[in-house]
């Protein structure tokens, strides 16, 4: 072997060697990606119990329901579709009927989501990107 065929081999097995590891770095980050739901998306889109998600919309009026402790359940609503969520923690300061919030955690096999994280608006004038978007495209956010 030439020179710069040494070369030109050590150049190509370190490309390789990056691109493998690139590769396995996005597979890995994709792994733990939990995505953002509607309610509406829910009905299109089967998402099976235990897989970690984000869900979005509005709390829906009437649904606040404090329990043992700790536990609160409502449900998330995006006007045409409601999901009832089960949470045990502390909610934030401004949770509240009729705001946006986003819930993340996952589906039981009854089809109730026990949320581990509840964050809702922070002001008056804050939405969550994802749920103004949502809620944008069903025609339902009023900009003020």
């Amino acid at each position: 072997m030439t020179r710069k065929q040494k070369r030109l081999g050590v150049i190509a097995g370190g490309l390789a060697f990056l691109g493998l590891a690139m590769g396995l770095t996005f597979y890995a980050l994709g792994q733990r990606t939990s995505y953002f739901y509607m309610p509406t998306d829910l009905a299109t889109q089967a998402v099976p119990p235990g897989q970690r998600i984000r869900l979005g919309g509005l709390v829906e009026k009437g649904t606040v329901v404090r329990g043992q402790g700790t536990e609160v359940s409502f449900a998330v609503t995006d006007e045409t579709r409601s999901v009832p969520v089960v949470f045990a923690g502390i909610l934030p300061d401004l949770f509240r009927e009729e705001q946006g919030v986003v819930t993340e955690g996952s589906f039981r096999s009854d089809g109730i989501f026990m949320a581990d994280s509840v964050l809702a608006k922070h002001d008056e004038t804050y939405m969550p990107k994802e749920v103004a978007d949502g809620l944008k495209a069903q025609g339902l956010w009023q900009e003020n």
